[in-house]
């Protein structure tokens, strides 16, 4: 730090310096993140001063907590949901099975996964010491039933379903996950932290939320599809008292209690998750999702006349593409600027439609990846 201060302008130069070097969203095909909206900027910046931490301090702030979540829960199949404003997909896991952890109490506790569960509930594994399971896959990259009921024995303390892998976008049997809670009196958690704000807009029904009994906790993140601004993730849960676990004593704030992981949480996050689902509502996401699968639809058709194939008809605006000589075809690719990823096992491409992307840019990349092709 400089002993005198540096002027406002040149601090801002540094900053916009700092700044060219970040590769801007046009040609990113990764992130599941994306360009907030205009009107979730302009209330995050107009909240930026509320800490949700202590929100004793800040009561307007903490209805538009209530309201986001009264409003994540009616779009998940239960208004009477409740929950809380996270910094995203990770903590919500580590808040849901931890909750899981402290109802049952089990010396040595372990949890049933998907093979294609984020990489978060490793980190789960090791900051709650709960063992993970990982059942097996099936021919279209659902959690196979079978291997997750042979996972299961008398320290089990929760399943997980995911509602919108990170790999394929594939949406796993919730419905059947939950009747296999239920026989084994088990707590089960739907990673929707993706899709929860893709697939009440897809124009299909898929059972994954709380219209299905025996799901008990939801993760659903308003800054990835939701178009809100970083951080904000949500957790929802059926039932207040899973809350209760998760609860300190606060002595020293304005507030008795505080069940978030982290102490100091934004409120210009909250403001601006509540702002951009007024203002767009289940019409204005139907669009942006439509939009999305359009050009996801039309991406598959591009690949397709490639020659290359998609691992699976995308469930929702994911893609996993089997290219030919994938790490040298991504490497020329990055050479033309564009960010791509891969998927694990099997090894893919891997590209995400985010509202960011528009559809000259997605026939641009069609036509490098075709040029591409040809070359190798």
């Amino acid at each position: 730090m400089n002993q005198k201060g540096c002027p406002e302008h040149k601090v801002m130069a540094l900053l916009s310096n700092a700044m060219r070097k970040d590769t801007t969203y046009e040609k990113v095909l990764s992130a599941m993140c994306t360009r907030p909206h205009p009107v979730a900027v302009k209330a995050h910046m107009q909240f930026i001063e509320s800490n949700m931490g202590d929100f004793g301090l800040f009561q307007g702030t903490k209805e538009l907590e209530e309201k986001v979540i009264k409003m994540m829960g009616e779009m998940l199949g239960d208004k009477n949901a409740c929950g809380y404003i996270t910094t995203g997909g990770t903590e919500s896991n580590i808040q849901a099975l931890r909750t899981a952890r402290n109802l049952c109490n089990k010396e040595h506790p372990n949890v049933v996964v998907p093979a294609s569960a984020h990489f978060s509930f490793d980190k789960i594994a090791d900051l709650l010491r709960i063992e993970i399971r990982k059942a097996a896959l099936d021919s279209e990259f659902k959690v196979d039933m079978e291997s997750a009921e042979a996972l299961i024995d008398d320290n089990t303390i929760a399943l997980v379903g995911i509602a919108g892998s990170t790999e394929f976008g594939q949406i796993d049997p919730v419905d059947k996950l939950a009747e296999l809670a239920l026989s084994n009196n088990l707590f089960l958690h739907v990673d929707a932290a993706f899709g929860g704000f893709v697939i009440p807009f897809l124009g299909r029904k898929y059972d994954f939320d709380f219209s299905v009994k025996g799901v008990t906790s939801i993760t659903a993140d308003p800054h990835k599809m939701g178009m809100s601004t970083i951080p904000a993730g949500g957790l929802l849960f059926r039932e207040e008292a899973c809350l209760l676990p998760l609860e300190i004593d606060t002595p020293y704030l304005t507030i008795r209690k505080q069940h978030s992981l982290t102490g100091t949480r934004s409120g210009g996050a909250v403001a601006a998750a509540y702002a951009i689902m007024m203002h767009l509502g289940m019409e204005g996401y139907r669009e942006i999702v439509g939009r999305c699968m359009k050009m996801t639809c039309r991406l598959v058709e591009g690949a397709k006349e490639l020659g290359v194939e998609p691992l699976i008809d995308p469930v929702m605006n994911i893609v996993a593409l089997d290219v030919p000589e994938l790490d040298e075809v991504r490497k020329q690719l990055r050479a033309k600027g564009w960010t791509t990823s891969i998927t694990r096992s099997p090894r893919a491409m891997r590209l995400i439609i985010m509202p960011h992307l528009r559809e000259d840019v997605l026939e641009l990349f069609i036509s490098d990846l075709g040029a591409i092709l040809k070359k190798i």
